[in-house]
């Protein structure tokens, strides 16, 4: 018999997220995750995925995967710390030291799992960090782990940092000092303002740590935000994700080789949890040599980011303030932003609607995620179809 009071919980809950459009219903897609997605048996032109430069699909990443897994197995059988560690994921370490301009890496098996693993094992009760309001949800998480003061700042706002800054490292109270930002947000597609946030770290001594996730691939030439503004040696953490541009799954830290040695020894993680499989690995490494050998693939997305975004934006449609690919339509309503989500998803896109708590209420979009595999052709039809469910719910 199972708990009276859980189910109670339960039922209050979930009927309460769904009168308010709060309720995510997932969608099982039938078939690879690309520009064009077969979901109950229907194509639609995907405007929803993080695969930004279509690598999840690539031929040269699945060969390189399929090799590794008759050469190795399907697991790496361990963690890393026993005999988990094959010479591949040194070699990804490696390459991805190399391709963020960094001394050292290490390699988690996800992006959420770099923020739950690196701030709790250099932070601890006796330091402050100072977060963007905005940062992500595994930077929040993170942040509660390492039971640090957690100083919230307001989004971008380099007043307030600065204030914040002089306040914590006067008041004497902290050993650490740690600002934390995202390179790119990812719900709202603008880039951290990193040259001001390292001239206060470097003026109150602050740790600096930036998550990539959405920069990675995208930003300065696919080497990601930071490199975006030539300060890969001024940033202690850079935290990236294999699961975006990269294509595959898992996630790093690139720093100096000092920060990396203490990760492999302290991060839990790291420690405690079976490494990444070697299909992941070499997949992962073949996708970062792409990426250093050819500016194409970043190119292309590029191209097709501004051409959707000009596109809807002569609709009408509030784009917010986007420096990136990342493209919402931002509808307000909760309730609205779904229907507006599913007459899209009937007319042939696939565009998920972004509701609270992922977003700020009343700040309901639905996010659209253009990638280096669309054609032209997709993007015209996807506007076509936005002008026309727009002007219905009158959106436009």
């Amino acid at each position: 018999m199972t708990s009276k009071t859980l189910d109670a919980f339960l039922n209050e809950n979930l009927e309460d997220l769904k009168g308010k459009g709060l309720y995510n219903v997932i969608d099982p897609l039938e078939s690879p995750n690309g520009p064009i997605i077969k979901l109950n048996g229907r194509e639609l032109i995907n405007l929803s995925s993080n695969n930004y430069l279509g690598l999840a699909t690539d031929t040269r990443l699945k060969e390189a995967a399929t090799e590794a897994i008759h050469k190795y197995g399907v697991g790496a059988g361990a963690v890393r710390t026993i005999n988990g560690t094959l010479d591949i994921h040194v070699k990804l370490e490696e390459k991805l030291a190399e391709f963020k301009h960094t001394e050292a890496a290490i390699a988690y098996q996800s992006g959420f799992n770099c923020n739950m693993a690196a701030i709790s094992a250099v932070m601890d009760k006796n330091d402050a960090i100072l977060s963007d309001e905005l940062n992500h949800a595994s930077i929040i998480d993170g942040c509660r782990l390492s039971k640090a003061k957690i100083i919230r700042v307001n989004h971008s706002d380099m007043d307030d940092l600065r204030e914040k800054a002089k306040e914590a490292k006067e008041s004497g109270q902290y050993n650490k000092i740690m600002v934390i930002t995202d390179g790119v947000f990812s719900m709202d597609g603008d880039i951290a303002k990193l040259p001001e946030i390292v001239e206060i770290a470097e003026e109150f001594d602050l740790i600096t740590y930036v998550d990539d996730a959405h920069g990675s691939g995208v930003l300065g030439d696919g080497a990601g935000t930071v490199k975006h503004f030539g300060l890969s040696d001024k940033i202690d953490f850079q935290i990236g994700t294999l699961s975006k541009a990269i294509g595959v799954v898992g996630g790093y830290v690139a720093g100096k080789q000092q920060l990396i040695d203490w990760l492999k020894v302290r991060s839990r993680p790291f420690l405690f949890s079976t490494s990444l499989t070697p299909a992941d690995v070499v997949a992962s490494m073949r996708a970062i040599e792409i990426l250093m050998e050819s500016t194409e693939l970043n190119e292309k997305l590029w191209d097709n980011a501004n051409y959707l975004k000009a596109g809807l934006k002569k609709l009408g449609f509030d784009i917010g303030e986007s420096e990136t690919p990342i493209t919402p339509c931002i509808i307000g309503d909760e309730v609205k932003t779904q229907e507006f989500s599913k007459k899209l998803n009937e007319e042939g896109v696939y565009a998920k609607s972004i509701v609270f708590p992922t977003v700020p209420k009343g700040t309901g979009r639905v996010r659209n995620m253009p990638s280096a595999a669309h054609t032209k052709e997709m993007l015209d039809q996807a506007i076509a179809i936005y002008e026309k469910v727009g002007r219905e719910l009158g959106i436009i």
